[in-house]
């Protein structure tokens, strides 16, 4: 009797399920004691997708425990690799896995970077703190920003070179009394080399969040905090679509770099990890988005220390950030892995 072939047709829909399952904990290096962490990532994938949210300061991480919006996973709330938690759960009905990404570039990137390799991942969310460079944003408004840059990225000139571009830092310009030289010169800002999937690397200054889950953020309703347990605001916060957000390694505290960046760039807010989360979520098409609370002004508030209300609005992004999360699970169906922006 002639053996019955399997169906041909199936093959390909077999693999992608295999590769689904078991694709992720193969990424896993062959290093003592994985074999534990690639089984119980295996068991987390079979969940199926999940929202991957991250954060950078252990105060939005213990804003983000004590809010009550995270439901552990029963079976396996965490999993420990590349000296990294990774909680497993669900917000308001929808698979997250979230982590602590520490602060600055490359932390940030190390982290969405695993999060993209190892679990099943669908989009990543950011949320955190930023300063403020724009006037009119103030103490816990939330910026959603539509495009987010690199600044720390320079060509440090020679002393009296020429300038080259429409958009370079001469510290001369900042001298005290005004007038003369600097010996410090100028800064030239530079691109950064974006590498896309099928695509040709691309020399980018201004990186876009996702397009569809912008629109998504757009239509948000949600009431923020004015009050911590310190502090109150004069007025409640908002939510501000659509600015422009900055991010470099450092912590901005000085008010003529923060005004220069407005004026320059249109930057809104300034942190030290936006770029680096949406990039490295960029480069594969995965869809991601950026949430950032205004805790200080960069050096522009008055004399009176804006250390308080970093609680505050820490909160305030978690708030729409948590709401966002939501709506991608009421509407049954998260965008698809292929960005809508490219």
């Amino acid at each position: 009797m002639a053996m019955e072939l399997p169906n041909l047709k199936m093959a390909p829909v077999m693999l992608l399920c295999f590769l689904q399952l078991a694709g992720s904990s193969m990424a896993l290096p062959a290093l003592p004691g994985m074999d534990r962490v690639r089984w119980q990532v295996d068991r987390a994938n079979r969940r199926g997708p999940s929202i991957g949210l991250v954060m950078s300061y252990i105060d939005e991480d213990t804003a983000f425990q004590a809010s009550g919006y995270f439901s552990p996973w029963s079976v396996q709330p965490f999993i420990d690799l590349y000296g990294r938690r990774f909680h497993i759960g669900s917000i308001r009905g929808v698979n997250v896995v979230y982590a602590l990404t520490g602060q600055r570039r490359l932390n940030a990137a190390v982290t969405v970077q695993t999060l993209l390799d190892i679990f099943s991942v669908s989009g990543i969310v950011h949320y955190g703190t930023a300063g403020s460079s724009n006037d009119s944003m103030s103490f816990g408004d939330v910026s959603v920003p539509k495009l987010v840059a690199y600044t720390g990225a320079w060509t440090w000139k020679k002393f009296k070179s020429l300038k080259e571009s429409s958009t370079e830092l001469s510290f001369a310009q900042f001298n005290v009394p005004n007038g003369g030289d600097n010996l410090l010169g100028s800064l030239k800002y530079r691109n950064e080399e974006l590498y896309s999937v099928d695509k040709p690397m691309k020399e980018v200054f201004w990186l876009p969040v996702d397009s569809a889950w912008f629109k998504i953020a757009e239509g948000l309703k949600v009431n923020l905090e004015r009050c911590n347990d310190t502090f109150c605001l004069p007025k409640t916060p908002q939510v501000v679509h659509g600015l422009k957000g900055a991010s470099a390694d450092m912590f901005l505290d000085n008010a003529e770099y923060r005004n220069f960046l407005f004026r320059e760039f249109g930057a809104s807010t300034i942190d030290e990890e936006s770029a680096s989360v949406v990039m490295t979520a960029t480069s594969p098409g995965v869809p991601v988005i950026v949430f950032r609370g205004v805790s200080d002004l960069a050096g522009g508030e008055p004399t009176w220390s804006s250390t308080s209300l970093m609680n505050l609005a820490s909160i305030n992004a978690l708030k729409v950030a948590v709401e966002f999360i939501a709506t991608i699970g009421r509407q049954k169906s998260t965008p698809s892995i292929q960005s809508s922006n490219n």
